[in-house]
């Protein structure tokens, strides 16, 4: 739980810093801290979900090979 807890603030704190950085705005920075990292974390549940039918595809095929 650390890991993924410094992790969040290691993105939360890259995506306010680059809008900074880009706008020179602390509200569109904040905003985009805080939306972008929420968007980003739904998209990843999708994402490796995709991944994981893949993998398991792809074991099945293995599987389905003769030894």
């Amino acid at each position: 739980m650390t890991k993924t807890l410094t992790f969040a603030v290691l993105h939360f704190s890259v995506a306010f810093t680059v809008t900074y950085l880009l706008t020179g705005s602390v509200i569109v920075g904040g905003a985009v801290a805080l939306v972008e990292p929420a968007i980003n974390t739904v998209v990843f549940y999708f994402h490796d979900k995709v991944w994981k039918r893949i993998e398991a595809k792809k074991q099945h095929e293995l599987d389905a090979i003769p030894a």
